[in-house]
């Protein structure tokens, strides 16, 4: 088959579209023919770069979330069968072992095929495109557990930052879809404005107005509900927090901004505020994003599809911040 693979760590040039060995299934697992996997900057281009927080041996094949149609199955498998849509997920070996990530520990989707136990797959359905399953099963999955976490309800304001990435882009569709109303934060007028084809509400320039300011209007001075913060910038953070009202909860699975910020703990115990760390997603909510994502019209924050073959630029493009929304590599074009 046809893969994207990288013998050494460093720039975009160090991947190369080579023939590798085909997978074949073993007891309990399944080949998946890859239709799309993304580009992720922490887990594809900083583990490219050689700069992952855990070792990866190499030679490595990247893509953490390939989607595609089960190709091959092996002994001891029931389900899925071959021909079955599907996206695959993490999976823990034995009870008590850590996850094994595909495209992390083990080869993952910037290929042809790839091969994963027949129980780190789950259904993908027909009216899902696999670009848009994706990104629903890497993103959505993950906005669906934050939003359970924080335990959005109908009618309650909650305020997304980082609005337009990936995952805030989803966790907006999540709540919307719950009945919740939304304000998207983002850091310039034109993504702002653009949170509002996604969920929003009401929308706010974080860079260039007051954020807590904004909010308070918004919700006429009561705050917000909940707030949705991956980004942990020093001095974003305290003003989402200082726009949170009473009994309401933060939610957090990122800390791009640099990780330390300030906290006001008056603030906190005199409005009951309750603060939650979320990593990732589960199966759970991995399997009703995808069930979900047809129901609530997902939409995808797609910024072009690419050749697998193309892996090079498609990283090139991600460093230099050109695009907005995802890159997708289909290994069939």
């Amino acid at each position: 088959m046809k893969a994207v693979v990288i013998h050494e760590f460093g720039g975009p040039e160090v991947m190369r579209y080579e023939d590798f060995p085909t997978p074949e299934p073993g007891p309990g697992e399944v080949v998946v023919e890859v239709h799309a996997v993304s580009v992720n900057r922490t887990l594809d281009l900083t583990l490219r770069a050689g700069k992952y927080i855990k070792p990866v041996d190499l030679p490595h094949i990247l893509g953490v979330d390939p989607s595609g149609i089960v190709s091959a199955v092996g002994p001891d498998v029931d389900s899925p069968k071959v021909g079955d849509r599907v996206f695959v997920i993490p999976w823990r070996p034995a009870p008590g072992k850590p996850s094994v990530g595909v495209g992390i520990s083990v080869h993952g989707g910037y290929a042809e095929c790839v091969r994963c136990p027949a129980h780190a797959t789950v259904a993908v359905p027909a009216d899902l495109p696999f670009p848009a399953a994706t990104i629903a099963g890497r993103h959505l999955g993950a906005a669906t557990l934050q939003i359970d976490t924080a335990e959005v309800k109908a009618g309650e304001w909650v305020l997304v930052m980082g609005a337009t990435g990936g995952l805030g882009s989803a966790a907006m569709q999540v709540a919307r879809h719950r009945g919740a109303r939304v304000i998207g934060a983002a850091g310039s007028d034109e993504r702002a404005e653009a949170t509002k084809a996604y969920g929003a509400e009401a929308c706010v320039n974080y860079r260039t107005q007051d954020l807590t300011e904004a909010v308070m209007e918004i919700t006429g001075g009561a705050g917000v509900d909940v707030v949705l913060e991956n980004i942990a910038d020093p001095v974003l953070f305290p003003r989402a927090f200082k726009a949170m009202g009473r009994d309401s909860r933060l939610v957090t699975s990122g800390a791009h901004g640099g990780g330390l910020v300030e906290l006001d703990m008056n603030h906190l115990f005199r409005n009951r505020i309750r603060l939650q760390g979320v990593l990732g997603s589960s199966r759970d909510s991995i399997e009703r994003a995808l069930e979900e994502a047809p129901k609530m019209h997902f939409k995808p924050m797609i910024d072009r599809i690419m050749p697998l073959a193309q892996a090079v630029e498609a990283h090139r493009l991600v460093e230099s911040r050109e695009v907005s929304g995802k890159i997708i590599l289909d290994p069939r074009v």
